[in-house]
């Protein structure tokens, strides 16, 4: 994969430089990320956001280190921070800055992250690299003085705090004690958690100033939420690079009884990783390679079960059984990672409970949530997909022992009514949903008000039960049972979506039939009707889907969630949680919709070289993407007005998963 280069020149002043964003993880449920110019602008930012109970309790431990060095009588501070008082609603900032990004070259990002400093007469690199698997990151650097003496001074800024929350200096409580190369600290709110930061070479000082005091986080100024972070720093490494000569050190911070003291051999090890990751895929082309190093970041390791599972959104969702299903496809069966989607099914299947697949699991480490309509019909999907990429007859085995019969007690359960008032109506749909219940993935839920409840029969539901019902008719013939009873269903779920969902005035489908009235609101939902592997339509409405959709609702990097001529359509996504949730499914374009409208598109236009030039530069704002927002992954939402600015998780598994799928199925064969 070619790597993200960029230069001064992205950050020619404090704010450009805070505009572009790098995460990496660990597979345990633990990342570090931060801007590119290294100022933290995220309560989510910081060089170890450790996982406690792996994917989940994510808590930081170390926000950053902060590099300064002494020759010939100067100074030069590499610390990039914005600091002030905490945000209120109509003051005004008070804000000053520390812009050490003046002395940085370059950044890169290749799976690692790389900056490069200059300053005086010396040339900093710097890498940041986890051992995979463990709460360690490393920091190393090889220092070039081609000066005078240099007295360099290292800081870690310490915390430790749910990576939701802001920590106040109270809040700062340690017990701490330190030897010539070792920081010891075990913060007060957890004396099981034990901090250890160890100097590879250089001299560990305490510190009069006990306090990085006041960094404030730009990201959270702007969506009108407490700004302010305060950090830990108790002591420094001080380290000498005579003149002339080139020097290496590096610091790790471990949570961890056992970690690799070697950092040069951690950095091999995370290369090597990654390279084997690209090489099973097996893409040339760099497009396709870059998402597949992008699918890497979501998968982790569940303590709970011992097996794969998806982390929905970077930096701070956890494994969702809806977006997990969707995801499966691109993030493990497009990479031919298929013991890790055998693990993800596995994993939910084992959670299955009243025919539901769970929404998500909680940060907390709590009982999962069933409240969702559809994840247990994406489940079809992704359980049809795996046996599609990976058809052998020993999978096929598998999903017979240990997926079939929940599959079954799905069906059943649809059919029979269960939780969340889901259940199969006389003609054979499916409703879900009442009261305060948010049961598709529109699902914004304030207090009592559910912004688009869609109660009733949802278009995308009932597309993903037939669906299902295809599915299950497939597999009761490959396992010799009975596919009957699911072949009759499907062509009664067939006859009464034709009949009851097509909307003649707009030529499209209706998005919800309510008890007492279709919606007809133009939503992305209907393209679901077309891109399933198993579909209900003639070819003529079809495609009439997909022109509605390209036309009110593409949006570049996704589409739409409703289109822009609708009185209740918001295309700015920003202010306040309120204001926020007001536009979170009412315009706002979501990344992870682009893959099945990609599909649908080429379903009904064909392979021609004139439709896959078309679709190819549909990709093109994707392409670009990458090298914004967080380099080299896919947000989860984008304004729904131009320029389509990023925004919520800055990486989301099924925007990543479905963009790969779509691309690796649909296009890369045909170009």
């Amino acid at each position: 994969m070619r790597p993200y280069h960029f230069t001064g020149e992205y950050w020619r002043s404090f704010k450009e430089g805070i505009s572009r964003e790098w995460a990496m993880t660990n597979g345990i449920g633990g990342y570090a990320g931060s801007s590119v110019i290294g100022a933290n602008t995220r309560k989510h930012h910081g060089y170890l956001i450790a996982s406690l109970h792996p994917p989940v309790e994510r808590y930081v431990i170390l926000s950053g280190i902060t590099e300064r060095f002494e020759s010939e009588g100067e100074t030069f501070d590499f610390a990039t921070v914005q600091r002030g008082e905490n945000y209120k609603e109509g003051a005004d900032l008070k804000t000053t800055y520390v812009e050490g990004q003046k002395y940085l070259t370059d950044f890169v990002y290749d799976g690692l992250i790389h900056f490069t400093y200059q300053a005086g007469k010396c040339t900093v690199e710097k890498t940041l690299c986890f051992e995979h698997g463990k709460n360690t990151i490393a920091v190393s650097y090889e220092i070039t003085n081609a000066g005078k003496d240099a007295v360099f001074y290292f800081t870690p800024l310490f915390n430790y705090r749910a990576h939701q929350d802001g920590s106040s200096v109270s809040d700062l409580k340690f017990e701490t004690r330190y030897t010539r190369h070792h920081m010891y600290l075990t913060p007060e709110k957890n004396r099981d958690v034990k901090i250890r930061l160890i100097a590879t070479d250089g001299e560990v000082v305490e510190r009069t100033e006990r306090f990085d005091e006041n960094m404030q986080l730009q990201t959270e100024i702007n969506v009108e939420a407490d700004c302010i972070d305060n950090n830990f720093t108790p002591y420094e490494v001080k380290f000498t690079v005579p003149e002339g000569k080139k020097k290496k050190i590096a610091l790790i911070c471990t949570l961890e009884s056992s970690y690799c003291r070697d950092v040069e051999e951690t950095i091999k090890n995370e290369y090597c990783r990654l390279n084997e990751i690209l090489t099973k895929a097996g893409y040339s082309d760099n497009f396709a390679s870059a998402l597949v190093l992008a699918s890497d970041q979501f998968l982790s390791y569940r303590q709970s079960t011992g097996l794969t599972t998806v982390l929905a959104g970077l930096p701070w969702f956890t494994d969702w059984g809806r977006d997990t299903m969707i995801a499966l496809t691109g993030l493990t069966l497009s990479t031919k990672r298929f013991d890790e989607a055998r693990d993800i099914l596995t994993t939910f299947a084992m959670y299955v409970k009243d025919g539901l697949v769970p929404n998500m699991f909680p940060d907390e480490g709590t009982e999962p949530l069933y409240n969702t309509a559809d994840a247990s019909l994406w489940y079809f999907f992704a359980v049809h997909k795996y046996l599609t990429y990976s058809d052998t007859p020993e999978n096929y085995a598998y999903v017979k022992e240990h997926i079939y019969p929940k599959l079954k007690e799905i069906i059943e359960a649809y059919k029979k009514g269960t939780g969340f008032s889901i259940y199969m109506d006389e003609d054979g749909l499916i409703s879900a949903g009442s009261g305060l219940d948010q049961v598709t993935w529109m699902d914004v839920r304030v207090g009592d008000w559910v912004a688009t409840p869609r109660h009733g029969k949802p278009v995308e539901i009932n597309a993903l039960w037939y669906n299902a019902l295809k599915v299950m008719e497939s597999l009761a013939v490959y396992y010799n049972d009975d596919p009957a009873p699911y072949r009759e269903l499907s062509e009664k779920v067939k006859e009464s979506f034709n009949r009851e969902f097509w909307n003649e005035e707009k030529n499209c489908l209706y998005d919800v039939l309510e008890s007492e009235k279709k919606d007809d609101k133009v939503r992305p939902n209907q393209i679901y009707a077309v891109s399933l592997p198993y579909t209900m339509m003639s070819e003529e409405r079809e495609k009439a889907v997909v022109d509605k959709v390209n036309k009110e609702l593409y949006a570049g990097c996704g589409l739409r969630s409703l289109a822009p001529d609708d009185e209740e359509y918001h295309g700015i996504y920003s202010g306040c949680l309120a204001k926020r949730d007001a536009a979170y499914h009412q315009g706002t374009a979501w990344g992870f919709l682009l893959g099945g409208f990609l599909t649908a598109y080429v379903k009904v236009y064909g392979h021609s070289a004139q439709t896959m030039e078309k679709v190819n530069g549909m990709l093109e704002p994707i392409r670009k993407h990458l090298t914004e927002g967080c380099v080299g992954t896919v947000a989860e939402i984008f304004d729904g007005d131009a320029p389509h600015t990023s925004r919520g998780c800055y990486g989301q598994a099924w925007s990543v998963g479905e963009i790969l799928r779509a691309y690796t199925e649909d296009i890369l064969p045909f170009l």
